[in-house]
């Protein structure tokens, strides 16, 4: 079919994006609408002794003022992964006696602008009692305590493995290698920042939350039931059009309750928009940890062990996954689709007084993919063994398939060595040689990367989707999030298909609690998940069909089948047909018994199993040996999607997550001063994130080995470029810089200061 699945249709939500038509909440008009400010900690710890909020109260314009003494009744923000016997924080809406990091809320200001609410602003006067601040998680062991009771401010210790049978590994081993790996923290910045506006019907006792998310149901269920203590069907959530995730909004934050309680208290509209500022300052940001990784080896590069302690930074409170973030989500594979027989771990997670940290791309995956291909670049040095072929020798085969890695968890389907020849072939790899001569010649230092990467997707669980039936089409209800990957395009082309509906004639309907709730865009789960959901929809549909097409044509439901022919599905009985569109336009215009409804479907996908995208990833660098600038000149993506629906979505979504690769690879850090706890880097002119001509010309191809775990074969794509690109590109690096390892990000300082002096730490 033209517009079915596997066809590169161009995303149909793109006209309205690029001709200025998308409608995002700051779109958004209400009568009578009021604009919040918050008053935020310059103080990254310290005690509040008073605030005193009267000169705000009395300034123009302003309607309301609100404190923690005004919502001390409420609920706080909720942590729903407490791993490792992690400790719980209460993270009030509004400070309370205490703020725990730089940019925390302590007052908002209603006003009938923002101009004024942002002068009334001023006008507060808080007496802060300044403490000793915890900046970095290396430092958080020896800080003073942020939280009481949280020795050394350890949040939780998370272990995972055999440690005893990790211990005899390393002791028989012919090769050991240690390497130190940082994760740089890093901001997410979408190009929409976060943003809420509450309202509130005052004869229902109802409220409306409008925001930028990525679920709508999860958001409800964060603010009706662990803030303000209603039952769900009190808030009603809406997400319009996303300009960007990237995980960050896949959390409740504060703002978004605050901003339907004083809706309440007012009655009228409360808008908020953060600015830039306050996003660096007060988003969820990602990574930030440290670990000590560990390879065993035989004599033959086959690996026996793998070992890591790590520790992670947690920020001032716990947001909603923080811990499972830099355990389970990412540990689950560690060790990605190479044969490792024994795993330890142990991960450590502090408190410090910075901004709480979360799920970023990929969420856990791009740490357990850089830490392993690290690992193997440092082992092949160690063991004389060339890096191509040490991987060669450790990669899962297809004929071991399905594997079940260390943790038990099972790889179903892929074919590792296949893709990974297949990539060292379209990289060119036996001609780096001669390139890297044309560089050396040219005064540039040029150097090959090379990582296999495996992701690891949140297909499990229940996901609902609806199919409803109008006048000139079909609407799909689903209940993931668009943040901007084109679902709208990829639902429609696989009810397109199953259903031989006109694509033209499919509209997709997301982000709003009063039509479906599902659990949202996260772990590349929408496809499998929601995908799954409709094409069960689909198959209601077709059921549904058979029965009225059997009364409609006036023969045994029995004799009823349904093709799609030509493009268009038709229900049929020997020399009798009926054309589907034809069957539910007479189902709606005529009530024939049984089927009052028409075609219209619901029907709940459950996910047993995760899907595992894979792939390898080739990248090239050049520096610059003078000014230590590294640009990135060839990069090659060969990836095992399983079944793709449309692979022109999927080449954006890998040159999307490459570009967010490199960015943490080469250019992004999230800096805090260790001593102060202030943050240094909370505008774009310290916080460098790549510009088209950081990106290189991607070549992307795939091969489709469907999964067996899902009807749909489909694997996800969302995060896996991110997953890739970090160890590929920053193997390419210390590969043109002939080090073992550097640690990210790999600015031009940090190049020039290694070339001077090649201070850096070997491999063990």
């Amino acid at each position: 079919m033209k517009f079915g699945i596997g066809q590169p249709v161009c995303r149909t939500e793109d006209k309205r994006f690029i001709t200025g038509c998308g409608r995002y909440t700051d779109d958004l008009r209400f009568s009578g609408e009021t604009y919040a400010v918050f008053v935020r900690s310059p103080y990254p710890h310290a005690r509040i002794r008073a605030v005193n909020v009267q000169g705000a109260r009395s300034a123009p314009g302003v309607i309301a003022v609100l404190t923690h003494a005004d919502i001390a009744s409420l609920g706080a923000m909720p942590c729903e992964a407490l791993i490792g016997g992690a400790r719980q924080t209460v993270k009030p809406l509004l400070a309370g006696d205490k703020v725990t990091f730089s940019g925390e809320a302590v007052a908002m200001i209603v006003a009938d602008t923002a101009a004024l609410a942002s002068d009334a602003a001023e006008l507060v006067t808080i007496e802060y009692e300044a403490m000793s601040a915890v900046g970095s998680v290396g430092r958080a062991a020896e800080g003073p305590e942020i939280w009481p009771g949280t020795s050394g401010n350890l949040c939780f210790d998370w272990e995972d493995g055999d440690e005893k049978a990790c211990a005899r590994a390393f002791e028989s081993a012919a090769c050991r290698v240690s390497l130190e790996l940082v994760q740089n923290r890093v901001a997410p910045s979408p190009m929409e920042t976060r943003n809420a506006i509450g309202l509130h019907d005052a004869e229902t006792d109802k409220f409306t939350l409008y925001t930028a998310s990525q679920g709508a149901d999860n958001v409800r269920t964060a603010v009706a039931q662990r803030v303000l203590g209603v039952p769900l069907e009190s808030v009603r959530v809406v997400t319009p059009d996303v300009g960007g995730g990237f995980g960050m909004k896949g959390f409740p934050y504060p703002e978004q309750a605050l901003v339907l309680v004083a809706a309440k208290a007012i009655g009228r509209p409360v808008r908020w928009s953060g600015d830039r500022t306050e996003a660096f300052l007060a988003d969820d940001h990602g990574r930030d940890t440290r670990s000590i990784a560990e390879l065993a080896l035989d004599s033959e590069g086959v690996i026996l062990a793998l070992r890591v302690t790590g520790a992670a930074n947690m920020g001032g409170y716990l947001s909603l996954y923080a811990p499972f973030i830099p355990t389970l989500a990412g540990g689950r594979i560690f060790g990605g689709v190479y044969r490792v027989p024994v795993v330890y771990a142990r991960v450590k997670g502090y408190f410090t007084n910075t901004a709480p940290v979360d799920a970023y791309r990929g969420a856990g995956r791009p740490e357990a993919a850089y830490l392993i291909e690290r690992l193997m670049d440092a082992a092949a040095a160690k063991s004389g063994i060339d890096r191509i072929e040490i991987r060669r020798r450790n990669l899962v085969r297809s004929d071991e398939l399905p594997f079940k890695n260390w943790k038990g968890i099972e790889f179903d389907s892929g074919d590792f060595p296949r893709l990974f020849d297949v990539a060292m072939e379209k990289a060119d790899v036996a001609g780096f040689a001669r390139r890297r001569e044309f560089s050396r010649a040219a005064g540039r230092l040029r150097g090959l990367g090379i990582a296999y990467y495996v992701e690891i997707t949140f297909s499990v669980g229940n996901e609902p989707a609806a199919i409803r039936f109008a006048d000139g089409g079909i609407e799909l209800l689903v209940g993931t999030q668009s943040t901007g990957q084109g679902h709208e395009t990829a639902f429609a082309q696989l009810v397109s298909e199953r259903l031989g509906v006109p694509f033209a004639a499919i509209s997709v309907k997301q982000g709003d609690t009063d039509w479906i709730n599902g659990d949202g865009t996260a772990g590349s789960r929408s496809l499998n998940m929601a995908g799954g959901a409709l094409l069960l929809a689909s198959e209601q549909v077709i059921r549904k069909g058979r029965g009225a097409a059997a009364q409609v044509l006036q023969i045994g439901s029995g004799n009823v089948t349904f093709d799609v022919v030509d493009g268009a599905g038709r229900f049929s009985a020997g020399e009798q047909s009926i054309g589907l569109e034809e069957l539910a336009g007479l189902l709606r215009r005529e009530k024939i018994p049984g089927f009052e409804g028409g075609l219209d479907s619901e029907a709940t996908f459950s996910g047993t199993a995760s899907t595992f995208p894979n792939g390898c990833h080739v990248c090239e660098v050049e520096v610059d040996p003078e000014t230590g600038l590294t640009n990135v000149v060839s990069y090659h993506a060969v990836d095992d999607f399983g079944r793709v629906v449309n692979p022109m979505i999927v080449q954006g979504q890998v040159h999307g997550g490459v570009a967010q690769g490199l960015g943490q690879a080469l250019l992004e850090n999230c800096i805090y001063d260790e001593d102060s706890g202030q943050l240094m880097t909370a505008s774009f002119a310290d916080y460098a994130i790549p510009r088209a001509d950081d990106v290189p010309d991607i070549r992307f191809a795939y091969e489709m080995v469907p999964c067996r775990t899902n009807s749909l074969g489909a694997k996800g794509c969302g995060e896996a470029g991110t997953v890739g690109a970090l160890p590929a590109v920053m193997s390419a690096v210390c590969d043109a810089l002939g080090v073992i390892h550097i640690d990210m990000p790999a600015s031009p300082q940090q190049v020039w200061r290694v070339l001077r002096s090649k201070a850096v730490r070997p491999a063990l």
